[in-house]
């Protein structure tokens, strides 16, 4: 069966990590998982928003009756970053698992990352964690007040790891990469020309 760009390209990305990351002393591995810990502080506190006030809401809109934006196929923008985080953070099964899916039926109108209980990653991408489809938005603005202000606080710390108008976590994960002479599609803090121009007015 021959991959879609888009399947190519993520199974590339999630073989090169892994095999760097298996040739990594354990000091590498402790070192990047202690990079990556604020990261995974922010993470962990948007998914408790997303669970305490969206699950319900995103699950019968995007899950079960299919009419969100969201989890629709090769519609998912992953960073290389976030396959580095979720193959640090996976088992050698729920990677395979990955694999799988990457390797096998390419039709269909979702993700392919999604399976039957839900999405296959242990820490799913960051634009999937911060995605609002026009029903949840709307529900955050009735809600009003605090929870309207705590959503906008996580996405402004959203940036602190992935808008480069200063060294973030994103782009530096890709450099460590590069510097093992790895390049990738995914790749986007070094080949977006949206991204690489915010660089560029950030160090003026």
């Amino acid at each position: 069966m021959e991959l879609t760009e888009y399947n190519r390209d993520q199974l590339q990305a999630l073989l090169m990590v892994q095999r760097h990351l298996r040739g990594l002393p354990a000091s590498g591995i402790d070192a990047l998982r202690e990079m990556i810990r604020p990261y995974l502080l922010f993470r962990a506190e948007a998914c408790s928003f997303q669970e305490r006030y969206l699950s319900e809401v995103c699950t019968e809109k995007c899950f079960t009756n299919r009419t969100s934006a969201c989890c629709g196929r090769e519609g998912i923008a992953t960073f290389f970053a976030d396959v580095v985080i979720n193959t640090l953070l996976s088992s050698e099964e729920e990677v395979h698992s990955l694999f799988e899916a990457l390797s096998g039926d390419q039709t269909g109108f979702k993700c392919v990352y999604l399976g039957m209980k839900g999405c296959l990653w242990r820490l799913k991408p960051i634009v999937c964690e911060m995605f609002l489809c026009d029903h949840a938005k709307e529900i955050l603005h009735r809600k009003g007040g605090d929870f309207q202000r705590n959503w906008e606080a996580l996405r402004s710390r959203e940036k602190e790891f992935t808008w480069p108008d200063r060294l973030v976590l994103f782009d530096e994960l890709e450099e460590i990469f590069i510097g093992a002479g790895i390049e990738s599609p995914l790749m986007y803090f070094h080949r977006s020309p949206g991204l690489l121009r915010v660089k560029a007015r950030a160090e003026k």
